[in-house]
């Protein structure tokens, strides 16, 4: 799965590390109507028996003894002896609306006794009513769209349609971003836990990352958040400093890197998601649009974790920027758990593709039509982006409290896209060892909270559950986060 959960798994912590918690002293998890099946599989240790001997040691399950799931219900996933547990961290920011949701269900299964397959050498009508309804949640002129399967073929097509349309080469991304890891996507990536020893899409830059908590320059009041770094801020009143010296980072590769005005294209995340919820400082990707633009680029949005509402004011992440995009790639949420992605772009940049012929066999597929369309009429339905705001401004303002610990250095994010840093020092901001993160990390799941693990040391719990969770839901995750914080600091 990923390259340092590897390592961070691998070896196991010393006993005072972890500390056994009674019954009496775990959070109750929140009561649920749902009944999860039976489990009639295969054994578990048949199944870890095939995970080590068939399947490429870089497919590594989370945790020392990994999780057997079997079944999922909206929040919560079931293990094959039963346990539920409260998935907050959504399959990687991928459950959507909720497992098995029931009208995402229906959906597939209409469109299954329809047609199953067919590619654009023939039409389908779900394809053109699920276009439509996509684009339509899109500022004007981004009305054109290319439907794959992944994240990362979404960033290839994206760099593709850059330089085609631009007529230049170099492309621009930010250093601790996460973009997919295909050829071309592995470039735009810079997190070295994601690197390998070998060629990687070419003609890639990557600036000095935004990060007004761990980098040079930022403070408290530097980023759109309920939560701010407790660093001091030198910002005046409608200023952002930290903002123009980051800028400064991008104008300097356009000086010494690239050819005069030839930038091809520039790529950001809203707020980065791999790499530990980074989020930037105020108008800084306002100004390296306008910069790029200058420099005869298009400017790429990777929305493949912050679109469809979970940043909870505003449906797309590039929004709360302040910003329009040249382009749009997305995924993941996009059909809350089945193979889905998409490039979003206007008819200008579109043309360019059709210098040559270009194909995908399944992008657009029937199935992945109706689920995604599906999906997008659940999120209307039920309001997800307006729940992503509550819910997830009411779990940032009772995390706060957890910054009482000294190894919690920053607690991040909008609303479900939260990020809690985990650290040895709060003034260095050295990041907490593995083996102390892990203590906590393997403490929450045995209480029955999932958490995602990021950042390129590991250390940050990523929380961006199914946007479905309630009040209740969070009010448990942050208790069993503080349980296990406190068992930790009582055991180190």
């Amino acid at each position: 799965m990923f390259h340092f959960f590897r390592e961070l798994i691998a070896g196991l912590p010393g006993k005072n590390v972890i500390r056994q918690l009674s019954s009496q002293s775990r959070p109750s998890i929140p009561k649920c109507s749902f009944k999860a099946q039976k489990y009639k599989g295969p054994s578990f240790e048949m199944i870890r028996g095939t995970l080590k001997k068939k399947l490429f040691p870089s497919v590594t399950p989370y945790y020392k003894t990994p999780l057997l799931i079997h079944e999922g219900k909206m929040q919560w996933l079931f293990d094959h002896n039963g346990k539920r547990y409260l998935d907050m961290f959504g399959g990687i920011v991928t459950v959507s609306v909720g497992h098995c949701h029931p009208k995402v269900i229906s959906a597939l299964e209409e469109q299954m006794n329809n047609l199953w397959h067919t590619t654009s050498i023939y039409m389908h009508p779900m394809i053109y009513e699920y276009a439509d309804a996509l684009t339509s949640k899109l500022p004007e002129n981004l009305k054109v769209v290319y439907f794959v399967n992944s994240g990362s073929e979404a960033t290839d097509l994206a760099i593709l349609l850059a330089r085609l349309y631009s007529k230049n080469y170099d492309i621009i991304s930010l250093r601790n971003s996460y973009h997919g890891m295909s050829f071309g996507a592995m470039g735009v990536t810079a997190l070295s836990t994601w690197k390998h020893p070998s060629p990687a899409g070419p003609g890639i830059h990557h600036a000095m990352n935004p990060d007004v908590y761990r980098g040079i320059w930022g403070g408290s009041h530097c980023r759109d958040s309920p939560s701010q770094t407790d660093r001091h801020c030198s910002c005046e009143s409608g200023q952002c400093d930290a903002s123009v010296k980051y800028f400064d980072q991008v104008e300097e590769i356009l000086k010494y890197s690239i050819p005069k005005g030839k930038v091809a294209g520039f790529i950001a995340e809203s707020i980065q998601g791999v790499g530990g919820t980074v989020q930037f400082p105020k108008e800084y990707l306002k100004k390296v649009y306008n910069l790029i633009r200058s420099n005869g680029g298009v400017c790429i949005a990777d929305e493949v974790q912050t679109g469809f509402g979970r940043t909870g004011d505003h449906f797309w992440g590039f929004e709360m920027h302040g910003v329009q995009p040249d382009i749009v790639t997305m995924a993941k949420g996009i059909g809350n758990g089945f193979p889905l992605a998409a490039v979003v772009t206007t008819p200008e940049i579109a043309q360019s593709l059709g210098q040559a012929l270009h194909f995908n066999t399944f992008g657009g597929n029937p199935l992945a039509s109706a689920v995604g369309l599906a999906v997008l009429n659940v999120m209307e339905e039920e309001n997800t982006q307006l729940n992503s705001k509550n819910v997830g401004t009411y779990l940032i303002d009772k995390l706060q409290k957890l910054r009482k610990y000294e190894c919690v250095g920053d607690i991040r994010g909008k609303g479900l896209m939260i990020g809690v840093e985990m650290v040895n020092n709060k003034e260095t901001r050295e990041p907490l060892s593995r083996e102390y993160f892990q203590a906590i990390w393997e403490n929450c799941k045995d209480m029955g909270l999932l958490l995602g693990a990021g950042g390129l040391h590991g250390n940050v719990f990523r929380i961006k559950p199914p946007m479905c969770v309630n009040n209740n839901d969070i009010n448990f995750t942050v208790e069993v986060l503080e349980t296990a914080i406190e068992s930790f600091v009582k055991g180190k």
